[in-house]
């Protein structure tokens, strides 16, 4: 099947600007802020951010609900024709979806050194045995996308560390000067 270009006039920044508004709703949420937007004829089919904590369910990744939004959507499991772009560098699971999808173009943003299944610990979609190729367009805002995942985990370790903190004041007797009434 020929690889099939985003409509001409439509920007791929635009669409990678979608996806990061998912990733911030997710990172909103408490989610790790992950997006992800499918594209079809040059209009937005599908969109999702990250939901593993709020579904506590493993496969909850934003890839995967905006394929199965996109399958409810146009009836299919086939995504032909389409354009998947997300935040961060698919993991092997959400690359083998994209593969059984048959989605031929993918964009993403941030790589992920310890998962990426894309182009960082494997390069899945280049797996000439597959009976499905995607095209990879690697780095599309990254440092955005980067940055987004960057704050969002020191803000959690920040978060620990003065949990930890107030727990170890609490155990001590400890109070700070506004609430011991001095």
């Amino acid at each position: 099947m020929a690889v099939v270009p985003i409509v001409p006039g439509k920007d791929i920044k635009h669409f990678m600007e979608l996806a990061l508004e998912e990733a911030k709703k997710a990172g909103d949420r408490g989610e790790v802020p992950i997006g992800a937007v499918i594209v079809k004829d040059g209009e937005v089919i599908a969109s999702a951010g990250n939901r593993r904590e709020e579904d506590q369910k493993t496969d909850a990744h934003a890839e995967m609900h905006a394929i199965l939004e996109a399958n409810a959507k146009l009836g299919t499991w086939r995504l032909e024709e389409t354009a998947l772009f997300v935040t961060l560098e698919p993991c092997l699971m959400c690359a083998g979806a994209i593969l059984n999808a048959r989605i031929p173009l993918v964009y993403f943003g941030a790589q992920d050194k310890k998962a990426g299944a894309v182009t960082s610990l494997y390069a899945v979609f280049e797996d000439d045995r597959l009976n499905h190729q995607v095209k990879v367009f690697p780095g599309v805002l990254k440092d955005e996308s980067a940055s987004l995942l960057k704050d969002f985990f020191k803000s959690l370790r920040q978060k620990a560390k003065a949990k930890k903190k107030a727990a170890k004041a609490a155990e001590s007797g400890d109070l700070p000067a506004d609430e011991s009434g001095v």
